[in-house]
């Protein structure tokens, strides 16, 4: 880029680069500041091995708005998952499966143990009830802990335990429900509108691809910034850029360091484990969730079972999912995981090889009432001073990519006359 920044925006996750995509638009001149060797910020995909490993298992709602404004789903090559479970309760596995796309299956999943006939039947209300309206409005209805909201819409407490403490602890990153109710509901809603899916290349290849739509030498790799003002920013190496404005878009403990004055909050954190198999435990791409609560794991797929790259031809790709970030060491926590999933899958499971662990201590930020209301905090502080993230949205892909739009609407109001 040889003219000068018009903004300079630090981070390159995906609300850094949906800020500076839209910058772009409107005939501004972006540089996003990555401190990483990489953009994605925690969407973030490696190889190992031949193997495609996410950051955390991770999934794109193909309901997300802005993911549908935003990027191109068939240069992704989404590969969706079943919409619904299979649940781990009293030593089985029971499926739980949306009856609207999957109808073959309806009849098992009212039957089965996972709830009451009349839990089912709430689940088709409440299936109704988020879909009705528009979003904006949905983030209007009253706030309360996704526990209460459950309980409220009368869902017996056995519901709750095996389905939705594990179904929405993967999606929240914790199995109590305290998150917003306004999450919940908007979550339940972009399940019931689209599947989950992977790309075929990972979950990195989607800020790969917004990257991909920037201008030339809009993005400047391994620049950590150290401060910002109105009208610069100084790297760690004591470097100034100076720009007409300045967007933080990190995640939000790194936009607390920057911008003491953002308010505190809580981070979600979650483990993952990564295991090379030499058969899939399960042929279809499903999710399985820990109804009994009683192991390290909360829910577990076959990435490779929903996207066959994910894996070297003749291998599977088995990734679990443990909420929070244990005490103990990787070996320990390894042992740990391999136990419970031998109860599921027999002694097979002891054969996998382990590939990675990842904790990752900030994945996503707390949204317990009234975090929500509003649903969208401000992204200008001051100024030629934005912030953007999934802390000034929801907790989510869409979020992040909304708040990037929104900090990049406020800067063209404030720059372009």
């Amino acid at each position: 880029m040889s003219a000068r920044p018009d903004v300079l925006i630090v981070g390159g996750g995906l609300a850094g680069l949906c800020c500076a995509r839209r910058l772009a638009e409107r005939g501004l001149i972006p540089l996003v500041l990555e401190a990483s060797e990489a953009v994605g910020g925690r969407v973030r995909t490696d190889d190992c091995e031949g193997f495609t490993l996410d950051r955390g298992f991770q999934v794109l709602l193909e309901a997300y708005p802005e993911a549908r404004r935003v990027l191109d789903y068939g240069a992704l090559g989404l590969r969706p998952f079943m919409s619904g479970a299979l649940v781990r309760w009293a030593g089985r596995f029971h499926r739980v499966a949306d009856p609207w796309r999957h109808p073959r299956h309806a009849l098992a999943s009212l039957l089965g143990p996972i709830g009451t006939l009349a839990d089912k039947l709430r689940v088709a209300r409440l299936r109704g009830a988020v879909r009705r309206g528009t979003l904006d409005e949905l983030f209007l209805r009253p706030e309360s802990t996704t526990l209460e909201a459950l309980r409220a819409a009368g869902f017996s407490e056995a519901m709750i335990a095996r389905f939705f403490r594990p179904f929405l602890g993967g999606v929240l990153l914790e199995r109590e429900l305290g998150t917003s109710s306004r999450m919940f509901e908007f979550v339940f809603r972009m399940f019931s509108e689209g599947p989950a899916a992977l790309p075929g290349g990972g979950m990195g290849a989607i800020p790969a691809q917004i990257a991909a739509a920037l201008p030339p030498g809009s993005i400047r790799l391994q620049a950590a910034v150290a401060a910002v003002t109105t009208d610069g920013v100084t790297l760690t190496g004591g470097e100034r850029l100076e720009g007409k404005a300045v967007v933080v878009a990190c995640d939000a403990p790194a936009a607390r360091r920057l911008l003491p004055e953002l308010p505190t909050g809580g981070e979600r954190s979650v483990t993952c484990l990564y295991f090379a198999a030499e058969h899939a435990p399960l042929a279809e791409p499903v999710l399985v969730l820990d109804g009994e609560g009683r192991g390290p794991v909360n829910n577990l797929c076959v990435p490779s079972a929903v996207a066959p790259a994910y894996a070297p031809a003749g291998k599977s790709l088995v990734s679990a999912t443990v909420l929070g970030i244990p005490a103990a060491d990787d070996a320990a926590l390894e042992g740990g995981v391999r136990t419970q999933l031998r109860e599921w899958f027999g002694p097979e499971v002891l054969r996998w090889r382990h590939l990675r662990t990842y904790r990752i201590a900030h994945a996503l930020p707390a949204q317990e009432p009234p975090a929500l209301t509003p649903s969208e905090r401000p992204v200008r502080l001051a100024s030629g001073l934005y912030v953007c993230g999934d802390h000034r949205d929801t907790a989510s892909i869409q979020g992040a990519m909304v708040s990037g739009r929104r900090a990049a609407e406020a800067v063209a109001e404030d720059l372009v006359r």
